[in-house]
């Protein structure tokens, strides 16, 4: 059972950013397009995106792919063929700046800047079968 876990936990790579100053819902807009999208492919969109968001993005992938690679240096043949996808991403929202603002008749309004954190998680396909050679 340990054993298979630790292959499992091996298979995929983890990266975080923390604290990113971009609004959860404007991020998970451009997160929402890489979802379960192969790594190349994903790395495309993201470069050709016009949106401020995806550039943060495009570093936290390749922040995951470097981890993945680090993990795994025997299967680099895995990212070429195109088997290595993101299997997760997550945008959580992180602290609010309060700001006031002045409004008309003396009264004040509130600006919220907010900020938020991006996991992505990297995932085999073709994981299955390194799982029965165990058993």
């Amino acid at each position: 059972m340990a054993e298979r876990l630790k292959a499992e936990k091996k298979a995929t790579a983890i990266a975080k950013v923390r604290n990113v100053p971009t609004s959860p819902r404007k991020m998970r807009l451009v997160a929402d397009t890489i979802r379960g999208v192969e790594v190349n492919h994903a790395l495309d969109l993201l470069k050709f995106s016009k949106k401020h968001s995806s550039v943060t993005l495009e570093t936290l992938l390749r922040s995951a792919i470097a981890n993945w690679e680090a993990k795994n240096p025997d299967q680099s043949k895995e990212l070429d063929n195109g088997n290595v996808f993101v299997k997760t991403i997550m945008v959580d929202s992180a602290r609010q700046l309060k700001r006031v603002r002045p409004k008309p008749r003396g009264r004040a309004g509130r600006i919220r800047k907010r900020s938020n954190h991006i996991t992505i998680i990297l995932d085999v396909k073709n994981a299955e079968p390194s799982t029965s050679q165990e058993n």
